[in-house]
């Protein structure tokens, strides 16, 4: 130190902007849609891909970036931090950003990107004769779109391979929640198409409320792993017979004039003939709880008809304050 002379201050250590969170949700649908509006809420930046302008409107109303889905077009997928596939297979084709881009891991691999979810379904199981079966079951699909969400799973996993972040398959039972339930099918008296009819006698269908796939994809997000597979499915595989028995006792206790006759059979499709494949297993949600550490909101269907049905009121109220 030289006499007189005030030593220069120590240079402060530079503090490392964090990275904004912006999820990416190839199929912004139902789930898709769910979880964009939430994560909205939380001060996540969303983009999203849709199937027609119109629905490009709806989410850009609610503050996603928003875009008509395109396969070949991937340079907002480098933005993103967090990316969930919520596109269905297209029947012959598969998994549609998977066949028509070549380049996509360079894409992935050069961005921001340390979350990816790939929404599949538990019909990769197949007939499994009603046993219990988790993740580490043998996967033996049947009907056709069974085999080309098998391989979207296992599509999405070698693509990721090498690169350095967290990836997830989950395997969801029957996706139901507001707007989308027995409840909803009933009250719109609308007529169930012919292989709806046929899955009625299942003795075993695994379903899922929207809101737990939701928790489910925020647990993961903290969860820091290679690759995971996870059935997402509640505590009540329950025939559909059931559930729609229930939600017909639900709204007749407090809606007793809605419901006007039974949904029948669409016309429209009465010769309808494809034979429903058997595919009847329960399905375990045990690494779910345990790994994830998930506790579902909707452990059965009783639960979230219920959730879904006290909604409609508390929605009919608020409409009758505001007239």
């Amino acid at each position: 130190m030289i006499p007189g002379v005030a030593p220069k201050p120590a240079t402060p250590p530079v503090a490392s902007v964090p990275q904004p969170r912006h999820m990416f949700v190839l199929g912004a649908g139902f789930v898709g849609r769910y979880v964009s509006e939430r994560l909205l809420t939380q001060g996540w930046q969303v983009s999203g891909t849709c199937t027609s302008a119109a629905k490009k409107r709806e989410l850009e109303m609610l503050g996603m970036n928003a875009s008509v889905f395109d396969a070949t077009e991937k340079s907002n997928l480098q933005q993103a931090t967090h990316l969930l596939i919520s596109i269905p297979p297209v029947p012959r084709i598969g998994d549609p950003l998977l066949n028509l881009n070549e380049d996509l891991k360079g894409i992935l691999s050069h961005g921001n990107l340390e979350w990816l979810c790939y929404l599949s379904s538990t019909s990769v199981y197949g007939d499994c004769g009603g046993a219990l079966v988790d993740e580490d079951h043998t996967v033996n699909p049947k009907s056709e779109s069974a085999k080309l969400r098998h391989k979207a799973e296992k599509g999405w996993l070698s693509l990721v391979d090498d690169l350095n972040l967290s990836a997830f398959i989950f395997r969801l039972g029957g996706i139901y929640g507001p707007g989308r339930s027995a409840l909803d099918t009933l009250a719109k008296s609308k007529s169930l198409s012919q292989r709806q009819k046929l899955r009625e006698s299942k003795q075993y269908t695994a379903r899922i409320h929207v809101a737990d796939i939701y928790q489910a994809i925020l647990a993961s997000m903290s969860m820091r792993c290679a690759r995971k597979i996870f059935n997402v499915v509640d505590d009540d595989p329950a025939p559909r017979a059931e559930v729609f028995a229930f939600a017909r006792s639900l709204i007749e206790m407090r809606y007793p004039d809605l419901i006007t006759e039974s949904p029948g059979v669409n016309s429209t499709e009465s010769d309808f003939q494809e034979r429903i494949v058997p595919a009847e297993k329960r399905v375990s949600n045990a690494r779910l709880k345990k790994e994830l550490g998930v506790k579902l909101l909707h452990p059965t269907y009783r639960s979230g008809l219920q959730c879904i049905l006290d909604s409609w009121q508390a929605e009919s109220q608020l409409s009758d304050r505001n007239r």
